[in-house]
């Protein structure tokens, strides 16, 4: 029996980004690449934030960039935005490889951080951000915005009314094709798929668990003949406390017609699952709505609820990531993205590699201990 779809406002399924009450906190944009042409500026827009400019190292991109929208700046220096008075939060989308020391100025002139992920290349790099953030007083968060993707935040909010249960086991499977050279710095890397895409599905799924993974078991392969150096198919392994598991299989060399990609979630309990698909994926970049499945022994047996969500991932779910951190700002305390917590979904990524390297499980512990390269 499948329920009307009517019901997703009697079920309180609690997904849309929250915003902060004051709009009008000033932010500036560090880099003008392709993510925040389509996904920041729009998804800033939509929410009514007051972007004051842009910087990039190169000048026409910034230019292009705030073409379809007047009256923002495109400041000369990385200097010029960190010195504006008008500039609260600094908005820094550049590869990790540039953003620590990007990061540690903003923090020194007491600006506040919405950082890309990963934060950093290196573990170690990413804990003396979190140090260098917590010395000046600032409120920093990583822009890992799958949490705020309607699919996932509705099954958060599902697993914290208790609706499944106990959680039990998480899947994120997607099989589709990427086209990396649309981010040419990226088919340059060893570290890949999961540095650069998987991390949001782990990040998302220790997000909607509400645990700490113990370790990861991982693989990665590439395609005959790509052209980029790192792993583009992988296979994850996460054990929890307990009887809990997950596993993440991404493949992004589908060469088949889109009708045969898919990008699914899947999250169960003892009393009853959610699942769903990512519809950004799916006809990439178009993308189309998210859609989720639930079923709960606690609701009505036999019954299950197939609401409609609005929104995508790409953009709206970049409005729930900046709007987290303007929120705590005003209420003065930590972003649930804030860069302390992300130090363990970094673990993962790089248990991850090292799983990979050693075809071993590699539990968290062993990353904060141990260099890592």
């Amino acid at each position: 029996m499948y329920a009307d779809k009517g019901t997703a406002g009697r079920l309180d399924i609690d997904y849309k980004p929250k915003l902060p009450r004051d709009l009008t906190k000033g932010i500036g944009i560090v880099g003008a690449g392709e993510i925040v042409i389509h996904a920041h500026l729009p998804a800033y827009r939509m929410a009514g934030f007051h972007v004051i400019g842009i910087y990039d190292k190169d000048h026409a991109k910034a230019e292009s960039a705030v073409s379809g929208y007047p009256g923002m700046l495109v400041f000369a220096s990385l200097e010029a935005l960190l010195e504006h008075p008008d500039v609260q939060i600094v908005d820094i989308a550049v590869p990790a490889g540039h953003q620590p020391e990007i990061a540690k100025q903003a923090a020194r002139q007491g600006k506040h951080l919405l950082c890309q992920k990963p934060l950093a290349e290196t573990y170690e790099q990413a804990k003396e951000l979190v140090e260098v953030f917590a010395a000046h007083g600032i409120k920093a968060a990583v822009n890992q915005q799958m949490r705020w993707s309607p699919g996932i935040q509705a099954s958060r909010s599902i697993m914290e009314r208790g609706w499944l249960g106990e959680p039990l086991q998480a899947a994120i499977q997607v099989n589709v094709h990427t086209p990396w050279e649309n981010w040419p710095w990226l088919t340059h890397i060893s570290t890949l798929e999961v540095m650069y895409h998987s991390i949001h599905y782990l990040d998302s799924i220790r997000y909607v668990l509400g645990l700490q993974p113990e370790y990861v078991y991982a693989d990665g392969a590439r395609f005959p003949g790509q052209p980029y150096r790192g792993e583009t198919r992988t296979l994850i392994h996460l054990k929890f406390p307990g009887e809990v598991r997950a596993l993440i299989h991404d493949n992004h060399n589908n060469r088949m017609p889109q009708e045969d990609w898919y990008a699914t979630f899947r999250f169960e309990g003892t009393e009853g699952i959610v699942k769903g698909t990512n519809g950004a994926l799916y006809n990439y970049p178009t993308g189309k709505e998210d859609t989720i499945s639930l079923y709960s022994e606690r609701l009505e047996k036999g019954c299950l609820y197939t609401p409609n969500l609005e929104g995508r991932w790409f953009p709206h779910a970049f409005m729930g990531t900046m709007g987290e951190l303007m929120r705590a700002i005003e209420e003065n305390r930590e972003p649930v993205n804030n860069a302390a917590d992300n130090l363990i979904t970094l673990q993962t990524v790089f248990a991850a590699y090292r799983s990979m390297e050693s075809n071993r499980p590699v539990y968290l512990e062993e990353i904060d201990r141990l260099p890592v390269t």
